[in-house]
């Protein structure tokens, strides 16, 4: 299975904000959509990923002031990124050593797509359910 296979169902909008946006309505933004992550972007560049994570390690760093600056005082500006191509299972590893939750999918230089490790472990749930569905039916024909 691969990441296209995840935009395919899931879909390939994105939420991103700019690099000045206010952290506070940036959260306000998580919380409406109910996401747990968006890309910085500066019109078609990357600059960075905020993610719930971020925002607890500034709050718990520099306190509540934070929330009335930029997002690009808090927002991870090292992105990993992943393609259309790569398999479910390398985007897992990539997860889970470099400790991140979500990941932007870009083709081409543009962005496509954010896999999060809910849709992740969603595909290979739904993975799993059919490869039981085919051993029963299996044994059923044998």
């Amino acid at each position: 299975m691969t990441v296209r296979s995840i935009l395919d169902t899931k879909g390939h909008h994105v939420v991103s904000v700019e690099p000045e946006a206010q952290l506070s309505a940036v959260i306000k933004l998580l919380c409406e959509r109910k996401i747990g992550a968006v890309l910085v972007m500066n019109q078609t560049r990357v600059d960075g990923i905020l993610s719930e994570r971020d925002i607890v390690r500034v709050l718990g760093e520099r306190g509540a002031s934070v929330l009335e600056e930029p997002v690009s005082n808090a927002m991870t500006r090292k992105v990993v990124n992943c393609r259309e191509n790569d398999t479910v299972a390398e985007i897992m590893e990539m997860m889970t050593t470099g400790k991140f939750r979500h990941v932007p999918v870009v083709e081409n230089g543009k962005v496509v797509g954010l896999i999060s490790i809910g849709d992740v472990v969603k595909s290979r749930v739904e993975e799993y359910e059919r490869e039981q569905e085919a051993l029963r039916d299996y044994i059923k024909t044998a």
